[in-house]
């Protein structure tokens, strides 16, 4: 079967295991595969080459093996176009972080002029604003009604942290301006609210200046607000508000 049909004899004996590719057996153990076999493996790796999952080649694999054509069609067409849709998507994002954010970077990298030692500044190439204040390298600060400015974390940790509300806010679907603040709204299928909690609930015990609230709402969303002298924090670590 993989002389005939090209394809690897470890990628048949997997499709066999997950039911895409079903063979027969011999007294000996041996898979026995049809004339057909080969035309199903060459619809697979077809739909393979289109961006489609395992979950997605198996359920057209029913209508092509014992349906018409037009069964086909009619699940394949809407499939197709919610992937092309996801990959204009993805091209745009892309585009983009290559034009906003890797070539701030190259033309921020391009002008520091500095014989000694990198300063916190390095770390935040392709920021907005890369000389601002940052939770990175926070100094000592107090608030005249507030509490004080300051991140109990050391320099690993607010790295682990950052990295952590990076990958939560990538469920972010909108971010609107509030009063010493900003509100997040959440992707619902894609938020994970436990790890939101958790991370609010460690950002409050580090960062006791910042206060976030979490609604367990439809869909979820968080606000987080500042003192005046800390509301560029909550942008660099939340996101600015939507234009």
């Amino acid at each position: 079967m993989a002389s005939r049909s090209g394809v690897p004899a470890s990628t048949v004996r997997f499709y066999d295991s997950e039911g895409l590719l079903p063979a027969r057996r011999s007294s000996s153990g041996y898979r026995l595969f049809d004339d057909d076999a080969v035309d199903r493996l060459n619809f697979i790796g077809t739909a393979k080459s289109l961006g489609l999952p395992l979950p997605e080649i198996r359920r057209l694999l029913d209508p092509w093996e014992h349906g018409l054509c037009s069964d086909v069609q009619g699940e394949l067409a809407p499939l197709l176009e919610r992937h092309l849709a996801d990959t204009e998507e993805r091209i745009a994002q892309l585009r983009d972080f290559a034009g906003r954010r890797l070539q701030r970077a190259q033309q921020q990298l391009a002008a520091i002029d500095r014989d000694g030692p990198c300063d916190p500044s390095c770390a935040f190439l392709g920021q907005d604003h890369p000389t601002a204040p940052n939770l990175m390298a926070l100094p000592l600060a107090s608030t005249n009604d507030g509490p004080a400015i300051v991140c109990t974390l050391d320099g690993s940790e607010r790295t682990e942290r950052a990295d952590r509300w990076r990958a939560a806010l990538t469920a972010v679907t909108g971010r609107v301006a509030i009063p010493d603040g900003v509100r997040l709204t959440f992707d619902p299928a894609r938020a994970h609210v436990g790890e939101l909690a958790e991370l609010a609930a460690a950002e409050s015990g580090c960062c006791s200046f910042f206060d976030l609230s979490l609604h367990f709402a439809d869909p979820p969303t968080m606000e987080v607000r500042a003192p005046a002298d800390a509301l560029v924090l909550v942008h660099e670590l939340f996101g600015e508000p939507d234009a």
